[in-house]
């Protein structure tokens, strides 16, 4: 009767500890993606990898901030326009060319893709540079210029 009592004690330690386990990533702070709600689809590395192996076809339009793209890196060669300012300079986006939206992880570059398939531009889908680098693959990193020095008076 003790050895079924310990039986049942163990397995159930064992048990809540493999479910301590399957939970820590999470409470490591890894990231969770929230849930994708756009009609524009969301690229992986392979799909956007093969987008750009026609760099004649494709352009990648980067949605964040300068700063963000200091700091996380991009694709080799985008256009940066960020995502408050697409609608105003969409005339200075090419509407001949199949469109790859970058941000981080993607959501506000789906939210850009949306908005530009509604103006009639072809969206092959949205990228997150770090979801992309969470895949294997390599984006670019911008090293910003040197601060400016004050000049001597003339």
């Amino acid at each position: 009767m003790k050895s079924r009592i310990l039986l049942a004690t163990l397995l159930a330690l064992g048990s809540s500890f493999a479910m301590a386990q399957q939970a820590a990533p999470a409470a490591q702070g890894a990231y969770v993606a929230p849930p994708w709600t756009y009609k524009t689809k969301q690229l992986n590395r392979a799909e956007i990898d093969a987008l750009l192996a026609k760099p004649g076809q494709v352009l990648v339009l980067d949605v964040r901030r300068p700063d963000e793209l200091i700091s996380r890196g991009s694709f080799p060669v985008f256009l940066n326009i960020q995502t408050a300012d697409v609608e105003k300079y969409a005339d200075y986006i090419p509407k001949d060319r199949t469109i790859i939206t970058v941000s981080n992880r993607a959501h506000r570059a789906g939210d850009v893709g949306d908005k530009l398939t509604a103006k009639g531009f072809k969206i092959a889908g949205a990228a997150g540079s770090l979801d992309y680098e969470d895949q294997g693959g390599k984006v670019a990193r911008i090293t910003p210029p040197p601060p400016r020095t004050p000049q001597a008076a003339r």
